[in-house]
């Protein structure tokens, strides 16, 4: 039986930060532990062969108001500004991602998109977000056409790919995180720091782990080492439903797939992420120069389709949020609860929609509470 101090499943963001802070801080052995073939969970990106640093399991760009949590990660690399500001393709026409006050300039004649403006400057303020289905429950007609406007070309078939089910059947935390913004200001995100790392995720994470106490397994399901490995202490970062051989049924999961392309031109659209909210099988296209502005006479796209997730077929990405789900989590969490040293984490230990930062939050968290 070997024996170590502390075992980490899964090689992502969460796993990194574990095993970085109990080598470097506790000085105490870590095993990190991957099905997969290579580290950086779904932050993982490669060099293409033309030369593009490509995110495989779709675009990730890391943002951050936490002065902490943007110090802690800027120990293991130099940044790569930017700014993600997706465009949606609506009747032939490019429009930005959020919806806001430019984005009127772009589907409407300006009379109209004047009018509209002055009616959302006057209810909400200038820089607020207004969930769509807040605007659509609005008195106001003209309100209430925007709201509906924004619902059905922006929302409502996106949303239909993306979870499979109509908006009002999504939770509604996951709905207000693409809000309609009042505001001129371009860009997804609001905070303070948005960059990627200079030289990739996966060399991030590798930096993370390159440590002496810091041993890692890649191809290795926990599956395969539980009845030879002893530990004192565990923090699994897989599904938790899987930790617990499905007793209770399993968590539902939305899935992706990617198909990634070269193309023999300098660029193929006009942003690094174009939604398509209409009636194509996909949701969006990537387009991965941009990330780190590399500068190549070829460019590598990737088309992303949602799909059910199914074990064994495909990966789990997004945890479906709704009363019923909540529940079963419950369950296994209580069971989870009960197991002296074990810690569930990440987006699929704690079923939650993480992002990168409240991925990297939640695992310093558990750190400093050990």
């Amino acid at each position: 039986m070997e024996k170590i101090k502390n075992v980490v499943v899964g090689a992502g963001l969460s796993g990194a930060v574990l095993a970085e802070r109990l080598a470097s801080q506790l000085k105490e052995e870590v095993l990190v532990i991957d099905s997969r073939d290579h580290i950086a969970g779904m932050m993982y990106d490669f060099k293409h062969s033309c030369g593009i640093t490509v995110h495989r399991y779709g675009p990730h760009i890391f943002h951050t108001s936490n002065q902490k949590i943007w110090d802690y990660l800027s120990q293991f690399t130099a940044w790569h500004p930017f700014c993600l500001k997706p465009l949606a393709r609506i009747e032939d026409k490019y429009v930005s991602l959020p919806f806001n006050l430019n984005s009127l300039r772009q589907v409407f004649p300006e009379e109209l998109a004047q009018h509209l403006e002055n009616k959302l400057v006057e209810k909400y303020g200038h820089g607020t977000k207004v969930p769509v289905m807040k605007l659509r429950g609005e008195t106001d007609p003209d309100l209430q056409f925007l709201g509906g406007y924004v619902y059905e070309k922006i929302f409502e078939k996106y949303t239909l790919k993306q979870w499979g089910v109509s908006p009002e059947k999504i939770a509604p935390g996951v709905m207000a995180r693409v809000p309609i913004l009042v505001s001129r200001k371009d860009g997804y995100f609001q905070d303070t720091y948005q960059a990627i790392p200079a030289k990739g995720y996966t060399k991030l994470v590798e930096n993370m782990l390159h440590h002496p106490l810091i041993t890692v397994r890649l191809q290795t399901p926990f599956s395969t080492i539980k009845n030879t490995v002893q530990y004192d202490r565990l923090f699994y970062a897989g599904s938790i439903d899987a930790f617990f051989d499905y007793k209770y049924g399993e968590l539902p999961y939305r899935s992706l797939r990617f198909q990634i392309e070269q193309k023999e031109t300098e660029y193929y659209q006009p942003a690094v992420v174009v939604n398509y909210p209409n009636d194509v099988d996909f949701t969006r296209i990537c387009e991965h120069k941009y990330f780190l502005d590399e500068k190549t006479p070829h460019t590598v796209i990737s088309v992303e389709f949602p799909q059910a997730f199914k074990r064994g077929e495909n990966d789990p990405y997004y945890p479906i949020e709704n009363p019923q789900n909540a529940a079963l989590y419950a369950r296994y969490l209580a069971d989870a609860q009960k197991l002296p040293g074990v810690y569930f984490l990440g987006r699929l230990g704690a079923y939650q929609y993480y992002s990168m930062e409240q991925t990297a939050a939640a695992a310093l968290a558990l750190f400093e509470s050990l």
